[in-house]
């Protein structure tokens, strides 16, 4: 038996299910969207107790708000909406919205060790995108990780399209010079 990615029918069939109450088609849900929902979450609060509740809080509302949905966009681009809201109403209650300290506040040493394969050059990618402001982290996630269309990612993100370029472009030209800087700091080791 082969296994095909699922359709956008496929979830939006199963939603529709889960209104009348199916669980079992609440359980597939959560088995295709729940690691990518928790991913995009992460990236948000950066906290894996805060992405696990949120995660959580998510699949509780799918459950409890199925019959309402209307499947104008993705059931995933829908799930990130709810994961999104729900992070930020949980970083505005800890006070932790937009957390990111001055460039310069922290040296670049201190947080990056010298990289020398594929797998430091990942860490470096993960580092620098957990210090992106978290509605271009956000973003970033959404279009280039987790597929979303740009149309969809801005419905999540509530932003017009042009703003969700602006924060691609912004993040894009953060996440270059982050890493023009471990990579400086790769080649200076090697000296």
């Amino acid at each position: 038996m082969t296994h095909s990615q699922p359709t956008s029918d496929d979830d939006t069939d199963l939603v529709l299910r889960v209104g009348e109450g199916d669980a079992r088609a609440y359980h597939e849900l959560v088995s295709r969207h729940a690691a990518r929902i928790r991913a995009f979450v992460m990236r948000l609060t950066r906290d894996a107790a805060d992405a696990d509740d949120v995660v959580q809080e998510t699949f509780l509302r799918l459950w409890l708000h199925a019959a309402d949905y209307e499947p104008r966009a993705r059931v995933v681009t829908w799930l990130c909406q709810i994961a999104h809201n729900l992070s930020i109403d949980r970083l505005r209650a800890k006070n932790r919205l937009e957390p990111l300290p001055d460039d310069d506040a922290m040296p670049i040493s201190a947080r990056q060790p010298r990289l020398v394969d594929e797998k430091k050059r990942a860490e470096a990618l993960e580092r620098a995108l957990s210090e992106l402001p978290e509605r271009q982290a956000a973003a970033i996630e959404l279009v280039h990780r987790q597929g979303l269309t740009g149309a969809e990612a801005s419905e999540v993100l509530g932003v017009g399209a042009e703003a969700l370029e602006s924060l691609l472009a912004r993040a894009r030209r953060a996440l270059k010079a982050k890493l023009k800087v471990f990579a400086n700091l790769e080649a200076e080791g090697h000296s």
